[in-house]
């Protein structure tokens, strides 16, 4: 049998405060829709539909060319949305999931596990639930002697003793594709809310005799709908665990799991420590035996194996071996720093390569540059880059020493193994082998001091 995909993303989210679709909210640095829809690709869909509403374009921007999009230009319920599907999906033989794009904590085993139970038990219909320790809010399901689904309370509607179930309705479903939409053709609003409601199509399978089931989720923290930033707060703290304890059964030290965030995408290997408060973001790579101490945060970034990261900042660059790197040092975009440089505290280097074992120890700034390898630049050094309109490229050769408190005002070059004297300021470009000074003439004026009001000999 063949599975198809529903997935609800048209709902505003009032209750987010936002102006951004509730389902773009991100969880781990992806968002909610996409979360839902890695999981759902498990399932291996032949065809998925997004059903897109509020500012439906935000929300066909993130799934561009991954799936069919349907538009419920108003929001009339569940019903009313799966309905926006129909034109894609009719006359199709097979089983269709329906599911929420708000629900990022769903695996794709989940789905797989309700699809393969779906089909071995020959329903018409299923509907993934959970036990919940507190189900007060949710849709009770009831269930008969052969444990078969009989309807779906609402809590509002549920007697004391339904009251008293704990298995609830999770808004996941599977559904025969024929009988699905043959059913949503017989729903109706008459209800509180004047909606259409997929839990409708449950009523009518079973008043038709047909076979209703229900998969429990094993992990009830799945279940999760974020409707409010409060329950975003708590998707985000799950999938942060998730995250951290598959990294740490993959051979990565951590020092305090619950301070170190780390997004759904970042690559980490084996032998890795993690000092708390640590953020890696995007699509990060992190090379074997690195060591990243409190307080470093990283996007976009890769690093090598055996790089030290010393409570610094590092942005959509590449970091090779045996880099060490701060503290209190930022690496901005464009980045290339070669194997075994070192770059110390209060050095800043933007959009800029960085060649074997060159150092910059500290208070520096190395900006639209291109240097060469075993460099030394000074304390105080600084490529000026920009005149206030455009940004100039400064080069530097291979053994170059530029001394501490010096000015390369680019576009500039110099040369292999020439040296900077202290205090210069460079504006032309340096030979190979030669050193440059440039520096104002010291004059010392004898006893001029004595004229000074705060001199010893005037008190």
């Amino acid at each position: 049998m063949t599975n198809y995909a529903i997935i609800l993303a048209a709902g505003k989210g009032t209750r987010m405060k936002s102006d951004l679709p509730k389902v773009l909210h991100k969880v781990a640095g992806i968002s909610m829709v996409e979360h839902v829809f890695r999981s759902v690709g498990a399932i291996e869909p032949a065809k998925t539909v997004t059903i897109v509403g509020h500012k439906a374009e935000l929300v066909e921007q993130v799934l561009a060319g991954q799936t069919d999009f349907a538009r419920q230009t108003e929001q009339l319920g569940t019903g009313h949305a799966v309905m926006m599907a129909e034109p894609a999906l009719e006359g199709l033989t097979g089983q269709t999931l329906v599911i929420a794009g708000d629900t990022p904590l769903i695996t794709g085993e989940s789905l797989k596990n309700l699809i393969d139970f779906h089909v071995n038990h020959k329903n018409i219909a299923t509907i993934l639930t959970a036990e919940a320790e507190d189900p007060f809010g949710y849709g009770r399901i009831v269930r008969n002697e052969q444990d078969e689904v009989l309807k779906i309370v609402e809590q509002k509607d549920a007697s004391d003793f339904e009251k008293q179930i704990r298995e609830i309705n999770t808004g996941t479903y599977v559904f025969d594709n024929a009988r699905l939409f043959e059913a949503l053709k017989n729903i109706n609003t008459d209800n509180a809310q004047g909606e259409y409601y997929i839990t409708d199509v449950i009523s009518i399978f079973r008043q038709n005799g047909e076979k209703v089931g229900a998969y429990t989720l094993k992990d009830f923290d799945e279940s999760l709908g974020v409707n409010d930033r409060v329950a975003l707060a708590t998707a985000e703290e799950i999938m942060r665990r998730r995250i951290n304890k598959e990294h740490m059964v993959n051979g990565v030290s951590f020092q305090d799991p619950a301070s170190t965030y780390i997004d759904i995408d970042v690559e980490i290997a084996p032998e890795v420590r993690l000092e708390a408060n640590v953020t890696l973001k995007g699509k990060s790579k992190i090379g074997r035996a690195s060591h990243l101490t409190n307080g470093t945060y990283i996007v976009d970034s890769i690093l090598g194996e055996h790089t030290v990261i010393t409570n610094s900042m590092i942005e959509e660059s590449e970091v090779a071996d045996a880099v060490t790197i701060g503290p209190y040092a930022h690496i901005r975009p464009g980045s290339h720093l070669a194997q075994a440089v070192h770059v110390g505290n209060f050095v800043e280097v933007k959009g800029s390569s960085l060649g074997e074992r060159t150092k910059a120890g500290h208070l520096t700034y190395i900006g639209n540059s291109e240097v060469g390898s075993d460099v030394n630049f000074g304390a105080g050094t600084i490529t000026v880059n920009y005149d206030g309109q455009n940004k100039y490229k400064t080069l530097i050769g291979d053994n170059v020493f530029v001394g501490s408190n010096s000015t390369i005002i680019a576009p500039v070059s110099l040369g292999d193994n020439s040296l900077i004297g202290a205090g210069s300021t460079i504006n032309k470009d340096v030979p190979a082998d030669a050193i440059a000074l440039g520096r104002g003439r010291q004059v010392n004026k004898e006893d001029y001091a004595k004229r000074l009001p705060h001199h010893p000999v005037n008190k």
